[in-house]
């Protein structure tokens, strides 16, 4: 689709956001959004016709692209014949939504509880592990994200945790392995794995083993920075749990449905937890939708005993046939191993590359279309290029950075002293490379702020 012009209908579509819309995370008189006309692919473009090559996937969610054709076939045609029902129903999509999603997720996950997205799946995740145990603790980590309803965003380990805060979630944050700013001294995988997982134990040990519910973790951690975990340490951490009796989440909202090159980045690890949370990927975020994948043993324990939890829009029949189309188009397309091979083939070199060239780049690191830049004002010492959580004047490398990097017709994903390269997982090597042309250009600017 061209994009046309129509500047007038913009000024009205910015005026009634300005006047009505409540935005999230922001400081409403602070922010300026851009109104976006249209989106096809792996673009969008903004009313006075301009494009944007889309390296954030909204908010790594859009893995098939804007306006896939056969899912907004699939979204009218059930809007035809079934536009919604209520959750204590047996629907055909919803049947087919949840059978598509057992088949792809790991081990025994073969129960769907659907939510509308990731934040509730998580809050319901919680809810079942603690019945399952009769305990009520949850262990978390720092530099983390798993949504900001109220038991999510105690979970959360960033800094939107830090106003909600009630300290009385029956929350306790620990340290996860991320070797590039080792907590634990290390200088090699192995190192940061096993002491990421004697620290992990010891902190059961002394927050008392038969109080801890859960320990839920981002399989790779998205907006947190994209850190992977080291070789042994997600099935290090399978271990403590079943030695201690603690139920196993894994958060899969932002790494699931191909974005690893894996239609889970669990797949990556050969690990199998007792609950999994997704949404995002599953149906590209056309209609909300998301889930937890429940293990035999947590079924079991809601066999004859009621589950005490539900929604309204649970497995709503539009959001589950965009999901059926959507791992239709996946599987058909061959849209998953698009994503792992261009990320090993293209977008890997080609940040390694750019780290080379780039004093401002500290490090590289990811898989599939899931790469994370962190930028530097200095190699040697690894001092981000702005502080933890900067604002404002603070924040003028990251924010001159991404003005570059939009300017040329790149939107990129922007958290702290990080850029993520998340494109769609379908998108295209010559898009990608025109991507990573822009970017190369922006951190040009970034390298300014450094001590070179």
């Amino acid at each position: 689709m061209t994009p046309q012009p129509n500047p007038e209908v913009g000024a009205g579509v910015k005026a009634a956001d300005r006047a009505h819309v409540f935005h999230s995370w922001s400081a409403q008189e602070l922010i300026d959004p851009l109104a976006v006309a249209g989106a096809e692919g792996s673009y969008f473009w903004d009313y006075d016709g301009k494009r944007y090559l889309d390296f954030s996937s909204g908010l790594v969610y859009t893995n098939i692209g804007y306006q896939h054709p056969k899912v907004v076939a699939a979204i009218q045609e059930q809007a035809a014949s079934l536009t919604t029902f209520a959750p204590a129903f047996a629907i055909e999509a919803r049947s087919e939504a949840a059978r598509l999603i057992a088949e792809r997720t790991p081990g025994d996950l073969d129960k769907i509880f659907f939510t509308n997205a990731g934040a509730d799946a998580v809050e319901h995740a919680v809810r079942m592990a603690r019945l399952h145990t009769g305990r009520r603790k949850v262990l978390s980590t720092y530099r983390s994200y798993h949504g900001g309803t109220e038991q999510a965003v105690n979970l959360t380990g960033d800094p939107r945790r830090w106003a909600s805060d009630s300290g009385t979630a029956g929350v306790v944050h620990f340290w996860a392995p991320y070797l590039y700013r080792s907590r634990f001294y290390a200088e090699t995988e192995e190192q940061e794995c096993a002491r990421a997982l004697e620290h992990l134990e010891t902190t059961i040990a002394f927050e008392g083993p038969g109080t801890v519910a859960a320990i839920i973790l981002e399989t790779i951690p998205g907006t947190a920075g994209i850190m992977i975990p080291p070789p042994g340490y997600l099935a290090g951490v399978r271990e403590i749990c079943d030695k201690y009796g603690i139920v196993f989440i894994l958060d899969e909202v932002m790494a699931g449905f191909g974005r690893t090159g894996e239609w889970f980045a669990a797949d990556l690890f050969d690990v199998v937890p007792d609950l999994m949370t997704f949404a995002k990927g599953v149906n590209s975020g056309y209609v909300p939708l998301g889930g937890v994948a429940i293990s035999g043993a947590i079924a079991e324990t809601f066999a004859k005993r009621p589950y005490p939890g539900g929604l309204t829009y649970s497995g709503h029949p539009l959001a589950c046939a965009a999901a059926v189309a959507t791992i239709d188009v996946m599987a058909e397309e061959g849209i998953v191993e698009n994503a792992a091979r261009l990320g090993k083939d293209v977008v890997g070199p080609a940040l390694r590359e750019l780290a080379e060239r780039h004093p401002s780049v500290g490090e590289v690191r990811g898989v599939g279309m899931f790469w994370a830049v962190e930028l530097v004002r200095d190699r040697e010492t690894r001092e981000p290029l702005v502080a933890y959580n900067a604002a404002g004047e603070a924040n003028a490398a990251m924010a001159a950075f991404g003005a570059a990097a939009k300017k040329q017709g790149l939107w990129p994903f922007i958290n702290m002293n990080r850029t993520h390269v998340v494109p769609p997982c379908n998108v295209s090597e010559a898009e990608l490379k025109e991507g990573l042309a822009v970017l190369d250009a922006a951190l040009t600017v970034a390298d300014e702020y450094t001590t070179r």
